[in-house]
């Protein structure tokens, strides 16, 4: 499970489709709907100009690592893991940011570890030949 996917899921990884087996992707979906969560109880000027953008920039993540997995090409799908991953760092600034401003509580940004971790074993899966 270290490389992004849970072994036990997945049964032909050069099939695309099954995105939703994918660790990765299921704990960017997790952290998103949670972020979405939080933010639509936010006071509607700081959820104009944090919440928004935290997320649809947590929301990219899982939806470009779906999108990667839809692509039959190695050179497409490692693009779009590549902006997925861009898009975790994006989410971690608006969560930083939102801590800063007392909105999240300190530390939560810490969650998009665990998504980075996953999200890079699929950038390191070799590819098939």
């Amino acid at each position: 499970m270290d490389r992004g996917e849970d072994p036990a899921l997945l049964t032909y990884l050069d099939v695309p489709g099954d995105f939703r087996k994918l660790v990765a992707y299921r704990l960017a979906a997790e952290l998103a709907n949670d972020l979405y969560e939080v933010a639509s109880n936010w006071p509607k000027f700081q959820l104009w100009a944090v919440g928004l953008q935290l997320v649809r920039a947590a929301d990219s993540v899982a939806a470009n690592i779906a999108e990667a997995d839809g692509r039959f090409q190695p050179a497409d799908r490692r693009r779009f893991l590549m902006i997925a991953r861009a898009s975790l760092y994006e989410t971690e600034h608006w969560m930083l940011q939102a801590e800063e401003r007392g909105l999240l509580p300190e530390g939560s940004s810490h969650r998009v570890d665990e998504v980075a971790r996953t999200l890079n074993g699929l950038l390191k899966r070799p590819t098939p030949a």
